[in-house]
């Protein structure tokens, strides 16, 4: 009798045994369920921009822009192609954060004068949206993918100079400056500048680090003048 009231109470516990672990694998398998779901819905695609006949060389190249929000930053993945044979090849891919305020706006025109369109992306905006920061990604024909600008953040509102073949810049604050620049491997360097405050400065800028006051005008009083040349001054009509 002893024997086989063992053996059943055995029978008891293998069952019980078998049951817990059942309802802790399938309380583990939800857990893993819920997780995979969470991560989902706190990667958010918010935009899409996909071009393969205005970026660089046109047909031969292909640029995917990306915008995701997650639940404590947003930012940018740009996927860069080349065309093999018939097939587009990756080449090459940029990360970087973004504001969570504005979309990337993105514009695609020649910053180089070379013929071949480069690209910008809107990073965040200033001075109440009257500067507008954007990333400058400059088309590079011999390595054949992009050249990410690494201050072109600091310079707001960039436009294409074609009278001085160069970038320049507007920056707005309680007065404003234009400020011109050339590209400089991966950055953009200064070399002259227009301030428009309690009057009109304008400073050249050399390659030792100096500058120069080259004219200045106490009597022009206007403070938000975008200038397209500085010797001799030149106003833009529109921007």
């Amino acid at each position: 009798m002893k024997f086989y009231a063992v053996l059943i109470m055995y029978s008891l516990l293998s069952c019980q045994y078998r049951q817990d672990r059942n309802t802790i694998l399938n309380t583990d398998s939800s857990k893993i369920k819920s997780s995979e779901a969470i991560m989902k819905d706190t990667i958010q695609l918010e935009e899409i921009f996909i071009d393969s006949t205005t970026i660089g060389k046109k047909k031969l190249n292909k640029v995917e822009v990306f915008k995701y929000r997650t639940t404590d930053s947003n930012y940018v993945e740009i996927k860069f192609y080349v065309i093999h044979g018939k097939n587009w090849k990756p080449n090459q891919k940029i990360h970087f954060l973004k504001d969570g305020i504005t979309g990337c706006d993105i514009k695609l025109s020649d910053f180089n004068n070379d013929g071949l369109n480069d690209m910008t992306i809107v990073s965040a905006v200033a001075a109440r949206g009257a500067n507008e920061i954007r990333r400058l990604f400059i088309y590079d024909k011999v390595m054949d993918r992009l050249i990410e600008i690494k201050n072109a953040e600091n310079y707001p509102n960039m436009l294409y100079n074609r009278e001085l073949n160069c970038i320049d810049a507007f920056l707005v604050y309680g007065g404003s400056s234009t400020v011109f620049l050339k590209i400089n491997g991966d950055s953009l360097k200064k070399f002259a500048s227009v301030e428009a405050m309690d009057g009109i400065i304008v400073r050249e800028f050399y390659k030792d680090g100096t500058e120069k006051i080259i004219f200045q005008d106490a009597i022009n009083k206007a403070s938000y003048i975008r200038f397209k040349n500085y010797k001799p001054l030149k106003e833009y009509n529109d921007y």
